[in-house]
């Protein structure tokens, strides 16, 4: 049960764009320029209280905070790992707790964040799921999570990446994701930022239509429709009868693939025979393979084992022979559960995380 903490109820000015932005503080200001001040101080600089933007006047800067709010998430918690990778928790005005990840690398820079508080789609591998569902982000929510981290390491807007790969289901909040987007991509290229899915039909149709499109990755952890439905009860709903052709017709640019996640569990998805059906069930569309490791986790119990660094080599070049691009993705942050499918805001109730893993 989440506890109710919002008393706060000035709108909130982050997650506008520009002209909802100047549209809502036309009681302020109708002048465009100042909206354009707002505006950049919100989303370049970061600031969390209109006191900061010196530019404006006292007596507008004022005015603004008597009727409006900067709705930055606050960051609870910070957790560094050994490999330099921060996980961070945040708490939203309702009480709600959600993660994101710093991903520091040698050449680039990659944040992973939340789409939802909590997810309704438990897949087995996923601790996030494991809690269950919770509600949709606003897109001030998950824009507020790239602000705040980037203030908090005081890094800039651009040269970012972005990963939709935090807690939740993107497609599931398509409408506030595009909203993000629509704003992020004033900084950050779509072609540096990645959404990915389980495969939602009705939020692929519809991303499709985006005029500008981030990269797609597509969780699909197996090579049919039984053991997909086991590890992925969605496949029930969007099976991969369904969900490949969809793929097919989705629409690329020049040069873009689609990227297919693929969990790989000890004795469940990981032998030379389920490759090569991975191969022909991919076969005709543009993509790549992204193989990774399950991530142990106490509250998923034992069940839950990567193979042995052998069989993970095995499985990436038998998909090469077959002509895939294909890459296993490197563990990071797993020493402070910031790895895949290790994001479950824990500070929301850790007793709650140990006895649940106690009555599996």
């Amino acid at each position: 049960m989440i506890e109710t903490t919002e008393t706060d109820t000035r709108p909130d000015l982050l997650g506008l764009s520009r002209e909802r932005l100047a549209a809502t503080i036309a009681p302020v200001t109708d002048r465009p320029f100042r909206a354009k001040q707002i505006y950049q101080a919100l989303y370049e600089r970061a600031i969390g209280d209109f006191s900061e933007i010196t530019e404006l006047p006292k007596e507008m800067r004022d005015r603004l905070a008597e009727q409006f709010r900067v709705g930055l998430p606050e960051i609870t918690s910070r957790h560094l790992s050994e490999d330099g990778t921060g996980k961070y928790l945040f708490r939203l005005r309702d009480g709600a707790t959600i993660e994101a990840v710093d991903i520091p690398e040698r050449h680039r820079r990659t944040f992973c964040i939340s789409s939802q508080a909590g997810c309704a789609l438990a897949c087995s591998f996923c601790v996030t799921g494991y809690w269950g569902a919770g509600r949709n982000l606003t897109a001030g929510e998950i824009v507020g999570q790239v602000l705040a981290i980037r203030a908090d390491r005081d890094l800039p807007m651009e040269g970012l990446n972005l990963v939709f790969m935090g807690m939740g289901e993107p497609l599931l909040n398509v409408d506030n994701v595009k909203a993000a987007l629509d704003i992020l991509t004033e900084w950050i290229s779509p072609h540096r930022i990645t959404v990915s899915t389980v495969g939602i039909l009705p939020g692929l149709e519809e991303m499709a239509r985006w005029e500008r499109r981030p990269n797609l990755a597509i969780s699909l952890h197996a090579p049919d429709e039984e053991r997909r439905g086991q590890i992925m009860p969605i496949n029930r709903t969007y099976p991969l009868a369904e969900l490949m052709p969809a793929l097919k017709r989705f629409p690329l640019e020049k040069g873009r693939r689609l990227t297919f996640e693929y969990i790989l569990i000890r004795d469940v998805n990981d032998s030379i025979r389920d490759a090569d059906q991975l191969s022909r069930l991919l076969s005709g569309v543009r993509g790549k393979v992204n193989l990774i490791p399950v991530n142990p986790d106490a509250v998923l119990g034992d069940r839950m084992v990567p193979p042995s660094d052998e069989r993970i080599e095995a499985f990436k070049e038998r998909l090469r022979q077959r002509g895939w691009i294909a890459t296993v993705r490197r563990r990071r942050g797993d020493d402070v559960s910031a790895a895949c499918g290790q994001l479950r805001a824990f500070g929301r109730d850790p007793r709650g995380v140990r006895a649940r893993a106690a009555d599996r």
